[in-house]
């Protein structure tokens, strides 16, 4: 029988789904990217904030229609289950099983279950594992993949839901890890990329003491794998050995992700971050000084409850300053269970919107400014895809992550390249967020 997912949210939830995928191919399904050919449709959810809810509730009810023709199965896990398994029992019920966060495990007796007319409803509690050593099937282009080190989070910000849905924060066993980058090596991915919802603290529950390092030296054994890349690493918890081991380690790219969130620090305060303005300058600096080419990623939220439009001016000012590589900005969402959602000072949407759209506008600046700054200079690339019409070949340097930041697009004649080569290119022009370049006649 046919199984087709819908994998929304991050992609944490992807590999998720990746895993889910796997158990039900060993398990004898097949595996369809047409939904109109689906026996089984798998929707996993995700519930973070307001907009992805309402994404999750609208790819639901339009999966739903399809139980009208060939689809004999509805099952939704992640986290909008887990956040709302009873609402969602009773009020779609075309929908015949439930899993929550925890219990991915269990996709292959849920759809058993689901074919024989049973509802199956499991949200397991959120303190072990899921029990699944499959090997999953990798839905990114095959020279990249996401490894997951861990599941949940310890720490408390004020407008964040996740912990309720993930529960604490449970690292995956450092051999199971290794195993599964080696068995991805062996499907020629070439790219790691480390997420979690903390990536910096991996180890602490298992081992006594943070391992992310220990982690990396392992995993750049890995015979295949090219690029180790790490993403959600909490500015706090960043340790002078990790930027030792970055800087050493040629496989780990210069390339570091912190969700620092604001800038103010009693907007940092009341979101119940652990950092302040003076130490997230320290650090940058830090990295800065000890990576030089290192490419800084970040995420902030605007228009927080009690957020002053010096509180703004505040994030304006530090992003200016500090010039990151790469930012996104989110208008905040009140989320319901959380400690903002019922602080006094509610934003207005406007005042919001208008605080996100000045943050991107200046950071689109300097971005521009940045690109502009790097022609003329020589990086090793992955080649990601080729634009035949235009006869451009589309790939990513160590200061590119999938999906979320900029490209390199290569002029070349040639046509032998494959997705997945690593070539040189120099940077011969410069867009707002990508670059230009040709290849150079040296190997990568």
């Amino acid at each position: 029988m046919n199984v087709f997912f819908v994998s929304l949210g991050c992609d944490k939830n992807l590999v998720d789904s990746e895993v889910m995928l796997g158990l039900l191919r060993d398990n004898g399904y097949t595996i369809t990217d047409n939904e109109d050919e689906a026996d089984i449709i798998v929707v996993n959810t995700c519930s973070f904030i307001l907009d992805a809810q309402d994404e999750s509730v609208e790819s639901i009810l339009q999966m739903a229609e399809k139980k009208k023709g060939r689809c004999k199965a509805l099952i939704v896990t992640g986290c909008l289950a887990q956040r709302y398994e009873k609402d969602i029992k009773a009020e779609i019920p075309e929908v015949d099983a439930v899993l929550g966060t925890n219990s991915y495990d269990k996709i292959v007796e849920a759809v058993n279950e689901a074919l024989k007319g049973s509802f199956y409803d499991c949200c397991a509690p959120l303190k072990d594992l899921p029990n699944t050593d499959t090997r999953r099937v990798v839905s990114t282009p095959s020279h990249y993949a996401y490894l997951k080190i861990s599941e949940g989070c310890n720490k408390v910000c004020s407008y964040c839901i996740i912990p309720s849905l993930r529960g604490r924060y449970r690292s995956f066993p450092m051999e199971k890890l290794v195993s599964e980058a080696e068995y991805l090596a062996s499907l020629g991915v070439k790219e790691l990329i480390l997420v979690a919802q903390e990536t910096t603290v991996y180890g602490v529950d298992i081992y006594g003491k943070k391992s992310l390092c220990v982690l990396l030296r392992k995993l750049s054994e890995v015979e295949g794998i090219e690029w180790i890349r790490i993403l959600y690493c909490y500015p706090e918890e960043i340790t002078d050995e990790l930027i030792e081991e970055m800087r050493t380690n040629k496989k780990v790219c210069h390339y570091l992700d912190l969700p620092i969130q604001h800038a103010n620090d009693e907007v940092l305060k009341m979101m119940g971050r652990r950092t302040t303005n003076k130490e997230l300058r320290s650090l940058i600096k830090k990295l800065k000084e000890n990576i030089p080419d290192i490419a800084l990623r970040t995420t902030l939220i605007a228009g927080f409850p009690g957020e002053t439009e010096e509180a703004h001016e505040d994030v304006m000012y530090f992003i200016n300053e500090m010039e990151f590589d790469r930012l996104g900005c989110f208008a905040y969402s009140r989320e319901e269970g959380t400690k903002a959602a019922n602080m006094p000072c509610q934003i207005d949407d406007e005042t919001k919107n208008r605080w996100r759209d000045e943050i991107m506008e200046l950071q689109s600046e300097i971005c521009a400014d940045i690109n502009e700054s790097l022609i003329g200079n020589e990086y090793t690339v992955i080649i990601d895809g080729y634009i035949a019409e235009e006869g451009t070949y589309v790939a990513r340097s160590f200061r590119d992550a999938p999906d979320v930041d900029g490209y390199v697009f290569i002029e070349t004649d040639r046509k032998s390249l494959m997705s997945g080569d690593m070539v040189k290119v120099k940077i011969t022009g410069a867009h707002e967020y990508d670059l230009i370049g040709v290849i150079t006649d040296e190997p990568a």
